[in-house]
């Protein structure tokens, strides 16, 4: 199977390694990984900012990248949100109509294709500890994932998995909400951590690392031992060999 890797400009620039490790699940699922070097990204900066027409000009480079007929897997539920929804806003009723509603179709965060593509639960991980998973908003309500990032979380050799209170509440980030109202997003931040530590988690794992950036920056700033971990570092984690 063509795997077409959709790899987010903040995944890109600030975390690549997460970028490898899901060509690393893929390739080990039995795919082929194709990633076409000249995608940028998909628009929702803008977009969430209200400028549409920017964020319209850089969806229409998204939709000439990709193609219409294979799988295309991001490990970004914020992304793949962006492209499954936002994209119903900018390009409904225009000259790409068609295409851009077959790469809707097409398009899944890396969870929901292993899981429910694949049928793929199982990658030979190992992580020693407990952790908490926590819902972003745009993975549980934009790409409706819930149980699939915790089932394949249970079958981590070592981990413990808990649940946390208000596990589905944000964490503060919000992109640019969180600097617009700093006071706000840090104490949504600290709320989600103490909610963490309640459970004596010592890692928080997550399908979107913009969520884990904010929470992380949270974490550093005041000393708590705690780490955030991408759903795909953990799925790639404790590997004899590759």
């Amino acid at each position: 199977m063509k795997i077409e890797l959709f790899v987010p400009c903040f995944v890109d620039q600030l975390y690549p390694e997460t970028a490898f490790n899901t060509i690393k699940l893929l390739e080990k699922a039995g795919c082929e990984v194709f990633y076409n070097s000249a995608q940028t990204c998909c628009g929702q900066p803008a977009y969430n900012a209200g400028y549409w027409e920017q964020a319209k000009e850089t969806g229409t480079k998204f939709l000439s990248d990709f193609s219409e007929t294979d799988y295309i897997v991001a490990p970004s539920a914020s992304c793949v949100g962006m492209v499954k929804n936002g994209f119903s806003d900018l390009f409904t009723n225009t000259i790409v109509h068609n295409k851009c509603r077959n790469i809707q179709s097409n398009i899944f965060e890396l969870s929901d294709f292993l899981v429910n593509v694949l049928k793929r639960d199982y990658f030979g991980a190992e992580l020693d500890g407990k952790a908490v998973y926590h819902d972003s908003c745009s993975g549980l309500r934009e790409c409706k994932i819930k149980e699939e990032p915790r089932l394949l979380l249970s079958k981590v050799h070592g981990l413990e998995m808990v649940e946390m209170k208000d596990t589905d509440m944000c964490c503060g980030f919000g992109g640019t909400f969180s600097v617009k109202f700093d006071a706000i997003s840090s104490a949504m931040a600290e709320q989600k951590v103490n909610n963490a530590l309640e459970q004596g988690a010592e890692y928080v794992i997550s399908t979107d690392l913009s969520c884990l950036m904010h929470l992380q920056g949270y974490i550093d700033k005041n000393n708590i031992p705690l780490k955030t971990m991408h759903l795909a570092d953990v799925l790639a984690n404790g590997w004899l060999e590759y």
